[in-house]
């Protein structure tokens, strides 16, 4: 009886050549879908309202040009305290895109206390606003312990505003040699129409979601303070923060969260 000759099944080193051909070409074909599918969203979404105020007043960089032809509004006082408004670095300048709107002041009173206001505000391109403790990191803070807690606001009701408070060290060198150490305490939120968040991750998949829900981008602000204290100053300096900040929310800020018993204190 004559048998039928074996199938000619093939080599493993083929067998492995097509699984590479396949699944490149599936990850082309991923990769080309995914480009074509942020192009189409890109040309048919709309910028959402932001969740501060802006006006038409100018920010500067250090050199005095004309940094942006639009802010936030900080307010020129704060409980105890003046300020003066502090220009846009060069290398944030540079490095963040061209439609971003800033505003920086920093706060100080007759006690030394100062805390420095930021605020970052994205326009079309989502890339202005990066995750905050990369700014820590950059300036030489490190060692930090997290902690997500609210300050109570007032106005224009009373609610709760999530933030993120950072504590970070730093060892200042002197030309003596002498070396100082200090604490910062660093507190930011992230905050678009309708919502707020003291979580990158959140507000990173929010965005995404209502992206994709309405085709519209919402535009996110990133709100930061920085105080520096002696060690063991901590908590005193980020309860004046926190009073500072609950001032500071209702004059800038156009979202608000849930209301609350009007009883509570900040």
């Amino acid at each position: 009886m004559i048998q039928p000759p074996a199938p000619a099944w093939p080599s493993l080193p083929e067998v492995m050549k097509r699984s590479t051909l396949i699944l490149l070409l599936t990850t082309l074909l991923l990769i080309g879908a995914t480009a074509g599918l942020l192009s189409y969203q890109k040309e048919i979404q709309t910028l959402g309202e932001p969740g501060v105020q802006v006006v038409a007043t100018p920010v500067f960089d250090p050199e005095g040009n004309v940094a942006g032809t639009h802010s936030v509004p900080l307010p020129d006082r704060l409980l105890d305290c003046d300020s003066e408004v502090r220009p846009i670095a060069r290398e944030v300048l540079d490095w963040l895109p061209p439609d971003t709107t800033y505003a920086q002041r920093l706060y100080q009173d007759t006690n030394h206390f100062q805390m420095l206001v930021n605020v970052v505000l994205m326009g079309g391109d989502r890339t202005s606003i990066h995750k905050p403790e990369y700014c820590l990191v950059g300036s030489g803070w490190g060692d930090h312990h997290y902690l997500e807690t609210n300050i109570v606001i007032h106005r224009p009701h009373t609610y709760d505003l999530p933030v993120r408070r950072v504590d970070a060290s730093r060892v200042f060198t002197f030309e003596s040699g002498q070396e100082l150490e200090r604490r910062g305490i660093y507190v930011y939120w992230f905050v678009a129409d309708g919502e707020m968040t003291a979580r990158h991750g959140e507000r990173m998949w929010s965005m995404a979601r209502h992206l994709v829900l309405t085709g519209e981008l919402q535009r996110w602000a990133y709100i930061s303070a920085f105080s520096v204290c002696a060690p063991g100053q901590e908590e005193s300096t980020y309860a004046r923060m926190a009073a500072h900040i609950a001032e500071l929310v209702p004059q800038i800020q156009l979202t608000t969260g849930p209301a609350l018993a009007d009883n509570r204190q900040p």
